[in-house]
């Protein structure tokens, strides 16, 4: 067998997410170890080596405080970037989870100004996957589990959830996205009101 069996090749539709790729080596006892990587240059790293597309959540592009005029203008560099490096957006998701405004959860926080935020921001992030052209939408609740068990009975939670979800289908009939609910991909210590892999 040769080594050219085993290269990638756009057909094999190999996917990396900026987060993946741009992540800056942060973990619970340190601080960054790798330097920032923009997704721009991201976007050419993968088309070098042979990537058919990335993911991303919202704010691995945009940056939560980002103007309008900010985010179209990272958008359009961003698309350009893509499109030089022959790379299509396959998945988006929004994220819910980073900033310390989402600490009791997003679509089952208590306070209702957190909730209606959450949707919002989700339907930003909608909105940014459709313009790059992606044709799935992940929804993952990084804080909707019982880390937050104490702060609110778990019927009003899936009620909360269920109601953001809903509007959210709804929403969803415009962009035609596919929804996906992803694994716990080893994140126990976030046991999800939505769980799809069986764990408790």
């Amino acid at each position: 067998m040769s080594a050219a069996q085993f290269q990638p090749k756009p057909e094999h539709k190999f996917t990396f997410g900026l987060w993946t790729v741009g992540n800056r080596g942060r973990d619970p006892f340190g601080d960054f170890v790798r330097p920032l990587i923009s997704p721009v240059e991201i976007a050419a790293m993968l088309g070098e080596v042979g990537a058919w597309g990335v993911n991303l959540h919202d704010n691995d592009l945009v940056p939560i405080d980002a103007t309008p005029t900010e985010r179209d203008i990272i958008v359009r560099e961003f698309q350009r970037a893509c499109k030089d490096s022959g790379l299509v957006v396959p998945m988006a998701t929004v994220s819910l989870f980073f900033h310390p405004v989402f600490r009791d959860g997003a679509f089952t926080a208590n306070d209702p100004e957190v909730r209606a935020y959450a949707v919002q921001k989700t339907m930003r992030a909608m909105d940014l996957g459709a313009e790059l052209g992606a044709k799935i939408f992940v929804l993952w609740g990084g804080r909707e589990g019982t880390e937050t068990d104490a702060c609110r009975r778990a019927d009003e939670a899936v009620k909360r959830l269920r109601e953001a979800v809903n509007f959210l289908c709804e929403y969803n009939i415009e962009q035609g996205y596919k929804y996906a609910r992803p694994p716990g991909n080893g994140r126990r210590q976030s046991r999800s009101r939505a769980r799809t892999d069986g764990w408790p």
